[in-house]
């Protein structure tokens, strides 16, 4: 019951998508075909929401549910880290039609088939796991 909270946030953002028409492949291709600015102001709406939550959460002196300190390190900048992952993301996108936060939000709506969907990521991402090390950083 303490982490229920994050299950009902998660379930506000969810309908937030799906009312936004987020979820919805017709406006991921206006956006991509540039006809629309519907997805880039939602886009850049979270882009604010989390940049703000970000400088809240560093200037701040917030702990996570266990009680520890939140620390937020610098991330490794890498040409290769971002190429690779920005084409397979990019790909998978374009592939799916989603990327993975409208995917949940499409299985709550009823389109089962994004359960396949999900079960891949979730493959890739373990598979990611295995072979990270070996990885250019």
């Amino acid at each position: 019951m303490k982490n229920f909270i994050y299950i009902l946030l998660g379930m506000a953002f969810g309908i937030v998508m799906y009312k936004a028409e987020t979820a919805s492949w017709f406006r991921i291709y206006e956006m991509f075909q540039f006809q629309s600015f519907h997805m880039y102001g939602f886009m850049g709406g979270a882009l604010f929401v989390g940049v703000l939550g970000t400088y809240w959460i560093k200037k701040s002196d917030k702990k996570d549910f266990n009680g520890n300190p939140i620390i937020i390190q610098p991330k490794e900048k890498s040409i290769a880290r971002y190429l690779i992952g920005g084409i397979s993301f990019g790909l998978g996108w374009a592939l799916i039609g989603a990327c993975p936060g409208p995917m949940f939000v499409l299985v709550g709506a009823g389109v089962w088939s994004m359960l396949i969907v999900i079960f891949g990521a979730l493959v890739g991402t373990y598979l990611y796991g295995l072979i990270k090390h070996k990885l250019p950083h």
